[in-house]
């Protein structure tokens, strides 16, 4: 079965489950991919196939992606890979 495409809804999916289940992933992509250096809130707002869009701080951030997402699977491969990607205690 194919993943699901990146729609509003598959969007705010993502968000629900990385706000609720992986807050502190959300706060390191906020501090490596950001440059925000002693983020105390972030919640991820939105996953389009070109950036994720945080709200660090009251402030809204776009991270760019390294390719173009094609679908729902794809995000979470390339979410991982980029937490993966941090040096270990980064904070």
């Amino acid at each position: 079965m194919a993943a699901d495409p990146l729609t509003p809804d598959v969007s705010a999916r993502i968000c629900a489950h990385m706000n609720d289940d992986h807050a502190d992933a959300v706060l390191a992509y906020a501090c490596h991919y950001g440059g925000v250096a002693t983020p105390s809130a972030a919640r991820m707002l939105a996953v389009t196939a070109e950036a994720m869009e945080l709200e660090v701080d009251g402030q809204s951030i776009q991270i760019p992606f390294d390719h173009a997402l094609t679908d729902s699977e794809d995000a979470h491969k390339t979410l991982v890979a980029m937490l993966r990607a941090m040096p270990r205690n980064a904070s």
